[in-house]
């Protein structure tokens, strides 16, 4: 299914590095890539190193003066809680500026890859960076790499691009930051503002033209309520938008075992997701397929086994669940966290779920949220929003 595929990849991107205690800590994507090799996934693509973005190119969605603040707090170390470096979920630290940078170059080296054709899809997984705002630092995000990227494309001559995401959190950065641009459709699929930060993504968020689509799912929702709601909203939104590229953050966030959050998927069900965008990407946007992590705190459970399976399936070579983890991987969990490392590539779920077209349950939690979507973006795009 997939013709070339690239994996951009510097071992300087683990300098993303909030410090001992944080949750996004970077021995995740460290552990995903070492998994990843180990299981083979990245001999069937192309790995690329990348360079920092640049001033300009980050100022494409982010404020000079923000630019500013963020390279003082990177030579000093020393907070500025106006431009949110400083705070709990955003600490300053020295260097903070070029492992920012190098995240974002890393997505844009993805977007140019294909935007080029050099790759049919690109990823960065270290990417993903989605609640950073144009003047300040937000939910642990001090760049918005998919803005970024979704800037650079635009102005490469991209006439449409759609960004679908599929973090437990709202992807409110990326929104905000094309909020009235019909050029962009943004999807984003999360546990409801109502139980968890940032505290916005309803559906009655949705734009001059209805090009801002917000999912928001009860907490406690499962493989099938989630599966359920992605395939009733998705699929059409992007066949009819038809966007000449697709930008996917994946978060794993969504896991039941994820410590910060309230959504019940699986891996399993997880990579179902993942396997449905890639067909879309084929579908509507020509193959042309820019893939992000995301969020995602269950550092050796989770997070690596969900990006190594997402890694497969963009490499066009999905990895059979049942697959064992690696014996030198697991070596590595042990030394690295101190954690015992799961034995296979599964939770041993079967993803099921019933399409909404077989009927509607005004009962059901998740069947509301499908429907206040619907309602509130699909008559904007000629679609019937009446299952």
């Amino acid at each position: 299914m997939s013709r070339s595929v690239r994996v951009v990849w510097e071992d300087a991107l683990t300098a993303y590095d909030f410090g001992p205690g944080h949750p996004m800590a970077p021995v995740r994507v460290e552990l995903t890539m070492a998994l990843a090799r180990e299981l083979g996934v990245l001999d069937a693509v192309e790995l690329a190193g990348c360079a920092p973005a640049t001033d300009d190119e980050l100022a494409m969605v982010h404020r000079r003066d923000y630019i500013a603040a963020v390279r003082r707090v990177s030579e000093t170390g020393r907070p500025d809680r106006a431009a949110g470096l400083g705070t709990d979920d955003n600490p300053a630290f020295a260097g903070v500026h070029e492992a920012s940078a190098l995240i974002a170059g890393a997505t844009l080296a993805a977007a140019r890859a294909v935007w080029t054709g050099e790759a049919e899809h690109a990823a960065n997984v270290a990417g993903g960076l989605h609640h950073a705002m144009a003047g300040t630092a937000s939910g642990f995000c001090v760049y918005n790499d998919p803005a970024v990227a979704i800037a650079w494309l635009l102005a490469q001559g991209a006439s449409k691009v759609a960004y679908v995401d599929v973090d437990v959190h709202h992807g409110d950065g990326v929104q905000a930051m094309f909020y009235d641009d019909p050029r962009v459709l943004t999807v984003s699929l999360h546990e409801s503002p109502r139980t968890l930060f940032p505290g916005t993504g309803f559906p009655g968020e949705h734009g001059a033209e209805g090009t801002a689509v917000n999912v928001a799912l009860p907490a406690g929702c499962g493989d099938g309520g989630w599966l359920r709601a992605f395939h009733a909203v998705v699929p059409p939104l992007l066949r009819e938008f038809a966007p000449d590229v697709l930008v996917t953050q994946h978060g794993c966030d969504s896991h039941a075992l994820d410590p910060l959050a309230h959504l019940m998927l699986s891996l399993d069900g997880q990579r179902a997701a993942y396997a449905a965008l890639h067909e879309l990407a084929h579908e509507t946007a020509g193959g042309r397929w820019v893939v992000t992590g995301g969020g995602g705190y269950e550092l050796v459970q989770v997070v690596p086994r969900a990006w190594t399976h997402l890694l497969a399936e963009v490499s066009g070579r999905p990895l059979d669940p049942s697959t064992a983890t690696p014996q030198g991987w697991r070596q590595l969990v042990r030394e690295r966290t101190g954690e015992t490392p799961p034995l296979s590539m599964t939770d041993g779920r079967k993803p099921d779920f019933t399409d909404l077209s077989a009927g509607y349950d005004p009962a059901d939690p998740v069947d509301r949220a499908i429907l206040a979507t619907r309602n509130a973006v699909f008559p904007f795009h000629g679609l019937d929003p009446i299952p």
